[in-house]
């Protein structure tokens, strides 16, 4: 039994922190078991370009350990840009349609067991009822069994024109992608492993030499590796969970108070990595190109609605998946968005989201200075679509003091595995490609 001595007098006093209300210590079940001769290939693929259109942008572009496993910025720029984070700018010549319309997630965790569906929206999860297991896009379906969610995951941003796929023009794996022939740019993306002898070698002991190089044998590589890696379990909460009543200062026990009790933080955030795995609409701005047009009206294809997009149900407009808090200071802009570039501006904007969201200042936004086809702010400035995002907000306003914030935000800050921040194997020194490693 978990000692809570160390509350003190703040929960005692307040009668309302109980031993239910905090979650369980991460325990050896949590993530499942790393096989490592594919966590260590999966980092050489993880870093390296070879998995671009262009073979010049890796999963470690967005997600990149510089960044706390995301980019440091609002919405990306993927393919047709160079370097890293808030550095990076467009390759000379390039012209940029668009940006990735939502924000880079953090890695962190999403290769535990409770994890069963991945992305902002849900759109790859668990799913009995599908042949293979799992749903996934209509235009990304599967041909053969996967081992997770996450593992399904890492095969659909290879798709993507604006992050890994390119330009319709500039590649064969664009091509394909234009042409609605995904398997054949997952084809194409194998074959360039399989022809590699260094990646031949290595899947030669986990399939067999005489099997070619699968898609989904690259990605269950790369999902092995970020389980591996970017496992963040070992900050001050946790040793607080294990029993050490020195590891959160009074500043950070003020906080969980507040979190676990008054302020309803972990209505939501629950669970042993501050999430309920489930999907809410709290109201945060959206700007950039949005996820339409296919599932918005013609006139709005700049909206995002979220969950709908997937399950078709108008109850999930404007809903959003809640994400872990591991690391979370780590991890800055906030929001599906990337619209708040704070922890601080991140809590406030729960206080009271509609009122945060009518008076949403963009110059928060961190996006690169580049020329896109469509106007950033059409969804901010278009009053109808304010409205219909603050009719969805399922959080009433809670009036915290500006010292209960700082509590809150101190409580957010010992949720930092600085250890796993460093890294487990780290970024590859180079990969068997040869092509460059952004460090």
């Amino acid at each position: 039994m978990r000692n809570f001595i160390a509350i003190g007098v703040f929960a005692l006093q307040a009668g309302i922190l109980h031993a239910a209300s905090l979650p369980d210590p991460v325990m050896h079940d949590t993530f499942p078991e790393s096989d490592m001769a594919r966590v260590e290939l999966g980092q050489l693929l993880f870093y390296d370009p070879v998995l671009s259109g262009n073979k010049n942008i890796s999963c470690a572009t967005c997600h990149h350990p510089k960044f706390g496993s995301a980019d440091g910025v609002s919405l990306s720029i993927g393919e047709g840009g160079v370097g890293l984070g808030p550095d990076r700018v467009l390759i000379n010549g390039q012209h940029v349609e668009e940006r990735v319309p939502r924000n880079a997630p953090a890695l962190w965790n999403v290769g535990a067991v409770e994890y069963t569906a991945q992305f902002h929206d849900g759109r790859v999860e668990v799913d009995e009822a599908s042949i293979f297991g799992f749903q996934t896009p209509r235009d990304r379906p599967l041909d053969r069994v996967m081992p997770s969610s996450l593992a399904v995951q890492a095969l659909l941003p290879l798709l993507s024109e604006v992050e890994m796929a390119g330009q319709e023009g500039e590649n064969p794996v664009a091509d394909a992608v234009d042409m609605g022939n995904e398997r054949e740019a997952w084809a194409l993306l194998a074959a360039r492993i399989d022809a590699i002898p260094e990646y031949r070698k290595q899947f030669d002991a986990l399939i067999g030499a005489d099997r070619p190089v699968h898609i989904t044998d690259i990605a269950i590589a790369i999902a092995e590796f970020i389980n591996f890696e970017f496992q963040a379990c070992e900050s001050p909460f946790d040793a607080y969970l294990a029993g050490d009543e020195t590891a959160l200062n009074a500043a950070e026990l003020r906080g969980m108070e507040l979190f676990y009790g008054k302020a309803g933080c972990a209505e939501c955030h629950s669970g042993t990595f501050q999430s309920d795995q489930d999907f809410h609409a709290i109201g945060v701005p959206q700007f950039g190109p949005g996820k339409g047009p296919d599932d918005t009206p013609e006139d709005r294809p700049f909206a995002d609605l979220g969950r709908k997009m997937v399950t078709g149900e108008t109850r999930d407009a404007y809903r959003f998946r809640t994400p872990s808090l591991r690391n979370v200071a780590l991890t800055a802009p906030y929001g599906h968005s990337g619209a708040f570039p704070t922890l601080e501006a991140m809590v406030r904007h729960h206080l009271d989201p509609v009122k945060s969201l009518v008076n949403y200042d963009p110059e928060q936004a961190i996006l690169h200075d580049v020329a896109v086809e469509d106007n950033d702010w059409q969804a901010i400035e278009d009053r109808l679509e304010i409205a219909f995002i603050a009719a969805s907000v399922e959080l009433e306003p809670k009036p915290l003091s500006d010292n209960e914030v700082d509590d809150i935000v101190a409580f957010l800050n010992a949720l930092t595995d600085e250890k796993a921040a460093k890294g487990r194997l780290g970024i590859a020194e180079t990969v068997p490609s040869g092509l460059p490693v952004d460090h």
